[in-house]
């Protein structure tokens, strides 16, 4: 009988495994969550920009298992169930989207607003069928309404940002950063202009990403 077959556990039971068989602190357990859900960010884009042809299954059961360890684990101190609450709140909104971008790879665009989600290589807000010719000099601007602070509301703006940074060359932002700034960019245009609706438009030029926002009245 292979070792593997006699000692190894199956993927999705690693992390427990490990941990029921070596001394990790709580701390050390913490950084192993946010390592994972890291990860499993990372996974999940891949997967629905087309890079992989299976979604992250095994990363999320070792992100689901890691909360649910250190959740029923009563000697956290308040700072590390801070921590913990933080990224379980994360997860819980990225696993909606997730569901709901998945249900939109499998069936397709069903209503206006999953266009909101823009799941790439699968009809995405303005992207036409067939082979595009490339266009010359930089490429045309990208619009967004957001209209609330739901965190889903921003994904497609992101990516339109991300694949603008890595069409010309420039370091890739962290999503929650991103998401916060325009939340909170959103809300004191909202303040001050009395709209409903942001428009923001991704914009490129001289090489140079630029993210542009202005106030919607007309909604």
């Amino acid at each position: 009988m292979l070792y593997s077959e006699t000692i190894a556990p199956r993927p999705n039971l690693f992390i427990p495994w490990l941990l029921s068989r070596v001394h990790v602190t709580i701390d050390e357990e913490l950084v192993l969550l946010e390592d994972t859900f890291r990860r499993l960010k990372i996974e999940f884009d891949i997967y629905f920009a087309g890079g992989a042809k299976k979604p992250p299954v095994d990363t999320e059961s070792r992100v689901q298992s890691l909360i649910r360890r250190n959740l029923e684990n009563s000697r956290l101190t308040f700072p590390q169930r801070f921590r913990l609450n933080a990224v379980a709140q994360r997860y819980s909104v990225f696993s909606d989207l997730w569901r709901r971008k998945n249900r939109i790879k499998d069936e397709g665009y069903r209503r206006p607003e999953d266009t909101l989600l823009g799941v790439g290589g699968f009809g995405h807000l303005e992207q036409k069928s067939g082979p595009q010719a490339p266009a010359p000099g930089d490429p045309e601007p990208e619009s967004f309404l957001i209209f609330t602070s739901d965190v889903i509301e921003v994904v497609a703006l992101y990516e339109a940002v991300v694949r603008a940074r890595e069409a010309v060359g420039q370091p890739l932002g962290a999503f929650d950063s991103f998401a916060a700034f325009v939340q909170n960019k959103s809300q004191q245009i909202r303040s001050q202009f009395n709209c409903q609706a942001v428009e923001y438009t991704v914009v490129v030029k001289a090489g140079q990403v630029q993210l542009k926002a202005r106030a919607r009245k007309d909604f």
